[in-house]
């Protein structure tokens, strides 16, 4: 199902009595294309949505929530769910049906569809589709976010650039880094890329780097909260220097 994001944003922005204009400086955007944004207009690029969102104080999990449904068919190349359909197909707190994923279509061809996530405060897990020539980010500038960022693509080929480095990522590549550093996604290629991402770390987690979910040297924070300790015990027992 298609989401109205621009209406969530609007209404988290008015009720933190957030001028238009205020937000939009704040985010390096201007009054205009927010506008643009919050009456659906245009859609935001994923640079731009991420920039909003840490603004505001909101996860990803809030825009893509039920109360910022707008039901519409989605163009992922699933089929939408028909109005007589089988009730063996319903979503509940377990399993999500494909038809019921909510979805995100950004500028300049990018697409999210978030996946089952229950109860958790600790992933945003999505599928993400660049067209060919897509980006995270229409000026081509670098994004930076709080979160941790993992990933593999599924198909297509993908670069992704981190700090001053380019990757070139085929199907079965995989990735992971702290999303405080600037990176970007492009698709140079003439064919959709696609894969499942992982953006852990919300507002409400205090994560300080990779090192709180096992990725350093470094002893882990013990102030960290509970579900990263769990990640990182999980973590450590699939290490291969771990295994019997």
């Amino acid at each position: 199902m298609q989401f109205d994001v621009g209406s969530e944003l609007r209404r988290v922005r008015e009720s933190k009595k957030l001028s238009l204009r205020a937000v939009a400086s704040a985010v390096g955007v201007s009054a205009s294309l927010l506008s643009q944004v919050e009456t659906g207009k245009t859609q935001p690029s994923v640079s731009t949505l991420y920039a909003l969102v840490n603004h505001l104080g909101i996860s990803l999990d809030r825009i893509l929530g039920p109360s910022a449904a707008h039901p519409a068919p989605i163009s992922l190349g699933l089929p939408s769910a028909p109005a007589d359909r089988d009730p063996s197909r319903r979503s509940d707190s377990v399993v999500q049906r494909r038809e019921d994923n909510p979805v995100i279509e950004m500028e300049n061809g990018v697409t999210w569809e978030r996946l089952a996530v229950g109860d958790s405060a600790v992933a945003d897990p999505i599928i993400v589709t660049y067209a060919p020539r897509a980006s995270s980010s229409v000026e081509g500038k670098m994004m930076r976010h709080a979160a941790l960022e993992y990933g593999v693509l599924l198909e297509g080929r993908l670069t992704l650039k981190v700090d001053f480095d380019s990757y070139v990522l085929e199907p079965g590549d995989s990735f992971c880094f702290d999303s405080n550093r600037p990176h970007l996604y492009l698709n140079e290629s003439d064919v959709p890329a696609r894969g499942i991402w992982f953006v852990i770390g919300r507002r409400d987690m205090a994560y300080q780097s990779l090192a709180d979910l096992g990725h350093s040297d470094e002893p882990a924070d013990p102030r960290a909260p509970a579900s990263a300790v769990e990640v990182l015990q999980a973590m450590k027992a699939m290490r291969p220097e771990q295994r019997a």
